[in-house]
């Protein structure tokens, strides 16, 4: 498993990732962080990016911050 930095930018105007350099990505939802539904929104979004299954993705910190670390499938290297 890899796990992932990810900073969480919610209500932007479009979905977006962006890598940094240091590996992180940072994340712009169109969700509100409410009910959970950013988290929902940035599942969907990162299954689309990496071809996983949106079972496969697991938010292991920060269900309320900004912040999180994501727990991802080991990714075959290109």
């Amino acid at each position: 498993m890899t796990i992932l930095s990810v900073k969480v930018k919610p209500n932007s105007k479009q979905q977006s990732i962006q890598e940094q350099p240091d590996g992180s990505l940072i994340v712009h939802l169109k969700s509100p962080p409410v009910d959970g539904k950013a988290n929902q929104e940035l599942i969907l979004l990162l299954a689309k990016q990496f071809n996983l299954p949106k079972s496969s993705i697991a938010i292991k910190s920060g269900l309320s911050s900004r912040n999180k670390l994501v727990e991802i499938p080991n990714l075959p290297q290109t």
